[in-house]
């Protein structure tokens, strides 16, 4: 994010942010919508993601940086396959998509790792979508119930589960309208 003298920048963003996703729940935006206009407050923001993550805030930043962009090209992804031309750059959009995913995924370890493992809970939730069915995961913080990262990494699962801190059973997400929304 780029410095403004004066400003707090951070704390805008996120107050933004936070207006995002209450117009989301109250209806106001639809799934696609608050992708949309998520992605649009990154780049009004000029925001790229920490490269020195040294605190749990970065993290969750980082996260939902991340977060953003994969969801925003995935949804353009779509729409070129949808249109059934410029195969190319559907599947070079794809990877990219998943890149994100895999930075996001390593920026919740990182987020794990800064709590130093306390704290925090992981388990499978139920989803409707049949891709994701038995491969979504859950972390929560107790210390920051604001805060939800979903995976689908079967490596960051192994890593949970090295550490005791992924349950065993399926869980209702805290957020399973938001989950269970296709875009």
């Amino acid at each position: 994010m780029r410095y403004v003298a004066g400003r707090n920048l951070f704390k805008e963003y996120a107050d933004i942010r936070e207006s995002l996703i209450f117009q989301y729940k109250k209806g106001d935006l639809s799934k696609k919508e608050y992708i949309r206009e998520s992605y649009d407050l990154l780049l009004r923001y000029e925001a790229s993601p920490f490269q020195n993550v040294d605190s749990f805030d970065k993290a969750v930043f980082n996260y939902h940086y991340y977060n953003t962009m994969a969801k925003y090209i995935k949804m353009k992804a779509d729409e070129l396959r949808q249109k059934e031309k410029h195969q190319d750059l559907y599947r070079q959009m794809i990877q990219r998509k998943d890149r994100y995913y895999h930075q996001k995924d390593r920026t919740s370890w990182c987020a794990v790792k800064l709590l130093d493992f306390s704290g925090i809970e992981a388990y499978h939730i139920k989803v409707t979508s049949r891709f994701l069915k038995e491969s979504l995961l859950e972390i929560i913080f107790f210390d920051h119930p604001e805060v939800v990262f979903h995976s689908r990494g079967k490596w960051l699962k192994e890593q949970l589960e090295k550490e005791g801190l992924f349950l065993d059973g399926t869980r209702r997400s805290v957020i399973e309208h938001y989950v269970n929304e296709r875009y």
